[in-house]
């Protein structure tokens, strides 16, 4: 099977599980505990309908969106992931070039496998800067500055990450960074040849932004001391858009907008934080109701299909972001991979605005939804809103 065999984000997945090695497969699928929290965001997704109208003239529809201020031809962004080049030795650059041929914001996380001064010029200026706390601001703060002086205009603070949440199917393999490689390893990697080869041609991923005169960065290193000062000398120190990610909580969202965010990404980081954590598409409708209609509200987690997009835009959502996906894509079928699913997931969401009666994304609101079936879930009914 190849790249043209993917015809959904599902068919990327279990193509991908093929190809990858255990180890590999295991830290991009896994989840917190026992997956239970990504589950119930991905079911609660799956139980809410949306409502077909007929007759509406939907000839010409467009699934672009405005995100501050540059027009993305995707509905959708790409999220900051750690170490993506475990997937394929090219899959940050693969990224970053997607990037800049559709106008999507490209996340670039701390943890990233490629420096994040070289990523900004491979998106050509579509790339947003994804901090983590690291435990010392001053070691924080001079990260950002580097962020800024690389040409960054957005900075994302990942907060729901204050300890690394336990996921057992990394512990299982022996997943660490860098990796030790032991009996268990060294039969994995033997058998999946294909990545192996190339990993050893590319050479082994590290984390890029780190290392010399940049300091060591450790994944597993508690962030626990992070408060809202933390926050505040960030606001302070960054003269851009600051976007808050891994929000779930009403009051934790009122109080980010009185702090002077300039816009807030619901998230469960992809249910690999927390096994009981809500649903957040939930979560994304009581927010909105919250933040009211003109407040810029991104989300991610658990989007798979174009459906599930437009499902997140009518529950508020001005903007999203997807990940594992992709990643997915990238270990399937390299280029050619990703670009199958990308355009199959743009396509997807078009359908769906046809079948909808809808032109425009922006016109995804609560009348796009069975109302029965979000009450149901126990998202609540969204107002209208206005797009950034």
């Amino acid at each position: 099977m190849a790249a043209s065999d993917i015809h959904s984000a599902e068919d990327a997945r279990r193509l991908a599980k093929r190809k990858l090695p255990w180890l590999i497969f295991d830290y991009i699928d896994g989840a917190a505990g026992t997956g239970h929290a990504e589950q119930r965001n991905r079911s609660t997704l799956a139980d809410i309908q949306l409502q077909p109208r007929v007759l509406r003239d939907v000839e010409f529809r467009s699934v672009s969106r405005d995100v501050f201020g540059t027009i993305s031809a995707l509905p959708f962004g790409i999220s900051p992931m750690g170490l993506c080049n475990l997937a394929w030795t090219s899959a940050d650059r693969l990224l970053a070039d997607a990037a800049a041929q559709h106008s999507i914001p490209l996340g670039v996380s701390t943890a990233a496998s490629s420096s994040l001064e070289v990523q900004i010029q491979r998106a050509q200026g579509h790339a947003w800067f994804q901090l983590y706390f690291s435990g010392d601001i001053d070691g924080s703060l001079r990260l950002v500055e580097r962020a800024r002086v690389a040409g960054y205009e957005t900075l994302v603070l990942t907060v729901d990450v204050p300890e690394v949440g336990r996921r057992p199917r990394e512990l299982r393999r022996g997943f660490t960074m860098p990796f030790r490689i032991g009996p268990q390893q060294f039969l994995d990697f033997a058998l999946h040849p294909q990545w192996s080869l190339s990993t050893l041609r590319g050479g082994r991923p590290d984390l890029a932004n780190f290392g010399g005169e940049h300091g060591e960065f450790d994944r597993t290193r508690s962030r626990a001391g992070a408060d809202w000062s933390v926050l505040q000398r960030l606001r302070d120190a960054w003269p851009g858009k600051l976007v808050v990610k891994g929000v779930l909580n009403t009051d934790d969202a009122l109080q980010l907008q009185k702090a002077g965010v300039d816009a807030i990404q619901v998230s469960s980081h992809g249910g690999r934080q927390l096994d009981s954590a809500p649903p957040p598409i939930l979560a994304l409708g009581h927010i909105r109701r919250a933040l009211g209609p003109d407040f810029p509200l991104f989300y991610d987690s658990g989007l798979r299909c174009g459906e599930d997009i437009v499902k997140a835009y009518a529950l508020g959502a001005d903007f999203v972001f997807l990940g594992r996906p992709l990643l997915y894509a990238i270990a399937a079928g390299r280029e050619q991979g990703l670009k199958k699913l990308l355009e199959t997931l743009s396509t997807e969401t078009s359908i769906a605005l046809a079948q909808l009666g809808l032109t425009s994304l922006d016109d995804c609101g609560p009348t796009s939804l069975i109302a029965d079936s979000v009450t149901a879930t126990g998202a609540p009914a969204t107002p209208p809103r206005i797009t950034p």
